[in-house]
């Protein structure tokens, strides 16, 4: 793999590889959306091609990850067909020391959530910058939902203490509109001191489809960073 010398890339691929290295044969993946995961999605499918794993499908959290997928020969499947994941390998946008989750930059974070809490053993691929103290220090936190609630949700979401705002499209005139068809607000909170409660507060305003707090979901944690101008992968 041509990994020129850029080491912020080298690094997302070798926590990537990492992630890749503890799919086992016979197993049912998550996969994941992000940059990082789609290394882990690129490997995955060679250790396929050279036969080291076998008879391993993928249940993809976003179209992005279909995609790649597809790309390097893993064969997928739906939730309506399997009873359970083996493994799921995905990234973050922030990470706490209890390894709580931020997720939902790339407004995947609904399929993700039901993915990844399926999994038997979670798997987050970050690099160090994404671990914070408190989540919320640094990434808005991300709620998916459906167009008619925009207004309401955005109150409701103001009444909680948050700064909501609708996050607008790049390269494209508009609003995001996520897989599921719906909108994304983007909620600024000073402190997210109890992020299990927000979580379910969030979720139960109406219109709300799911939020980017992951809260005791993940199980092992893989961090990469640049030392000496060379990736090193820790495991929190």
């Amino acid at each position: 793999m041509a990994q020129g010398n850029d080491p912020v890339k080298i690094m997302k691929q070798e926590v990537g590889k990492a992630a890749a290295a503890k799919v086992q044969s016979d197993s049912i993946v998550g996969l994941g959306t992000g940059s990082t995961t789609a290394y882990a999605i690129e490997y995955i499918g060679s250790r396929l091609k050279t036969g080291e794993l076998k008879n391993i499908v993928g249940i993809p959290t976003s179209f992005q990850a279909e995609v790649l997928a597809k790309k390097y020969g893993i064969p997928l499947t739906t939730l309506d067909a399997v009873d359970s994941i083996d493994l799921a390998i995905d990234g973050a946008d922030e990470v706490d020391p209890q390894k709580n989750l931020i997720k939902g930059g790339g407004a995947a974070h609904t399929r993700e959530k039901v993915v990844d809490s399926l999994a038997s053993v979670f798997i987050v691929v970050v690099d160090s910058g994404k671990l914070v103290d408190k989540l919320g220090s640094t990434f808005l936190l991300p709620v998916e939902v459906i167009p008619m609630a925009m207004a309401p949700a955005m109150r409701a979401l103001k009444r909680l203490g948050g700064q909501p705002e609708l996050r607008m499209g790049v390269k494209k005139a508009g609003p995001v509109v996520t897989d599921q068809g719906n909108l994304v607000i983007d909620v600024k909170f000073d402190t997210i001191s109890d992020p299990a409660n927000l979580e379910k507060t969030i979720n139960n305003i109406p219109g709300v489809l799911e939020n980017g707090l992951f809260v005791g979901v993940a199980d092992v944690v893989l961090v990469g960073e640049i030392q000496d101008g060379k990736p090193v992968i820790k495991e929190m």
